[in-house]
């Protein structure tokens, strides 16, 4: 970790909330984006200090991981966190690097396959994966039945943010003017 503080400006902070019957769509806080490289035969250990540090453990490959969390995690819980991990692991901060956008509703599922190849009738609750959405390439990962969080670089997060409002216009109602 760098030795300066870096000037935090949260990239979707003009963005209105997508409400609907059908679909939601919310950007989330700007917390905690760790990324972890590993050795996979030693995952338990990471899901094990991802727990205690309270943060969500997602896959993104062959020995590497998200944490993600709501809240910004505090250089003591760091050093903690990866103090606590066994040899051959090395985690990189990316809170200033990747964004959070969480979709959810019954639509959602129609709503991101107008984006993505990723089968997510098939995809299972806890499953993450990186793909494109669209021309972007965003991290996804289910959280539950009618949830999903993607997570794509900082600089593509508008503009992600947008094709996500077009893909779910047809699932949003917009009031009759009188």
């Amino acid at each position: 970790m760098s030795d300066f503080e870096l000037i935090h400006r949260v990239v979707l902070s003009s963005a209105t909330p997508l409400r609907s019957e059908r679909i939601q769509l919310t950007p989330l806080p700007e917390g905690t984006v760790l990324q972890v490289f590993g050795p996979a035969a030693h995952a338990g250990s990471l899901a094990h200090a991802a727990a205690r540090a309270g943060l969500s453990l997602r896959a993104n490959g062959p020995g590497q991981w998200y944490l993600v969390g709501d809240e910004t995690t505090t250089r003591d819980v760091l050093a903690e966190l990866t103090s606590g991990l066994p040899d051959g692991f090395t985690v990189v901060e990316q809170n200033h690097g990747r964004v959070r956008i969480a979709v959810e509703g019954d639509a959602v599922k129609a709503v991101l396959a107008k984006g993505t190849g990723v089968d997510l009738s098939q995809f299972e609750i806890g499953h993450a994966t990186t793909t494109l959405i669209g021309h972007i390439s965003a991290h996804i990962s289910r959280t539950s039945a009618d949830r999903f969080e993607l997570m794509p670089l900082r600089s593509f997060a508008e503009s992600l943010w947008h094709d996500l409002e077009k893909m779910a216009a047809e699932y949003v109602v917009v009031p009759s003017r009188p």
